[in-house]
């Protein structure tokens, strides 16, 4: 396992291009709040933006519940989750909802001698190591699937999300696809009754725990892998082939989806068919009120998203997110004119 870049370093890298919480912005700056998920593509947006435009973004990573919780709340103009919300919730909270990007969450290790890829994990025996069912590396389950690779007798560790959490809604509705005792034990939601482990805030603490743990295993977003040059498994596939957490296999979990059969585009891409197709892939969605009680600061948001549409690809695809098709993108730059102020939508967006 190689050195892991702690999180205040990797805050620390991205501190001139978005502020973190508790550091007040200035007054052109887009406050959101949210999952952690999509952090790393969002704080790359942010220094671009802010060099073309002087405008910044005061995002605070702080998971998917705080970030429903923020917006609801009418504290921050947008709010971030991987979670989609419901037709009902959206409507209830007068929010509009689209997703950004696209992404895969992959399981991480830290065992002595194992490199990345070199380990692969099916969906039931991902779920019976969470479940606490499988104890020890050498299990007879995992070793049946990876022949050659030498694994210790040393107890898992397990470490899982302490925090309301789209990573851990879209995880947890993997296993529950892939395992009927999952879901019928633990749930599918943000936040679950882990039956083992030690639970760690956002994204950015289960990658420190995992780093910091002899024999350990979570779960983070991909780019968190990448940055923190961790150890990833690869999975076996609802066809039952093996692949590798890759931009066109997150891709390729989203070639079917129909973004317009469920409210606000909440389309989950867990557990798609595709011999390429990542099992684990999910989209990243933000909320901002149809009602905005700023109707400039709204339309600052949907500007830097728009924005984001035009000239974020690059940015995207270098972390490993998959951007959004140009179909999706403009039906959501459609959905944009419900948010309105004075009876008008407060953005008209670029072509």
């Amino acid at each position: 396992m190689t050195s892991l870049i702690r999180p205040a370093a990797l805050a620390a890298a991205v501190a001139a291009s978005i502020a973190l919480a508790g550091v007040p912005a200035v007054a052109a700056d887009i406050s959101g709040a949210g999952a952690t998920f999509p952090y790393p593509i969002y704080a790359k947006w942010a220094d671009t933006y802010k060099k073309e435009t002087g405008i910044g973004l005061n995002y605070q990573s702080i998971g998917s519940g705080g970030g429903i919780k923020q917006i609801n709340a009418r504290t921050v103009t947008f709010g971030a989750s991987d979670k989609p919300l419901s037709g009902d919730d959206l409507s209830a909270n007068h929010l509009v909802q689209f997703p950004t990007v696209m992404g895969g969450i992959v399981p991480v290790v830290n065992i002595a001698g194992v490199e990345p890829g070199k380990l692969v994990l099916d969906g039931e025996t991902l779920a019976r190591i969470f479940m606490g069912e499988i104890k020890t590396w050498d299990d007879a389950a995992i070793a049946k699937l990876n022949p050659d690779v030498k694994l210790p007798g040393d107890a898992i560790a397990v470490v899982h999300r302490s925090d309301g959490s789209g990573t851990t809604y879209n995880f947890t509705y993997y296993l529950g696809e892939v395992s009927a005792e999952w879901k019928d034990k633990v749930g599918v939601e943000a936040s679950v009754e882990w039956p083992v482990g030690i639970g760690a805030k956002g994204n950015e603490g289960v990658a420190a725990n995992v780093g910091q743990t002899a024999n350990s295993i979570g779960y983070v977003e991909y780019a968190y892998a990448l940055q923190n040059n961790m150890t990833h498994a690869e999975m076996i596939n609802k066809d039952g082939k093996r692949v590798a957490p890759k931009s066109e296999a997150f891709a390729a979990a989203a070639e079917g989806a129909d973004w317009s059969s469920q409210p606000g585009f909440g389309v989950i891409l867990a557990n798609q068919p595709g011999v390429g197709t990542w099992p684990m892939t999910a989209a990243t969605f933000i909320l901002i009120h149809s009602d905005p009680d700023n109707g400039a600061d709204a339309a600052e948001a949907l500007k830097f998203f728009d924005w984001a549409y035009a000239k974020g690809d690059e940015a995207a695809l270098e972390l490993h997110y998959i951007p959004m098709p140009d179909a999706v993108v403009a039906k959501v730059k459609d959905a944009w004119n419900q948010v309105q102020a004075g009876g008008k939508p407060v953005y008209t967006p670029t072509n």
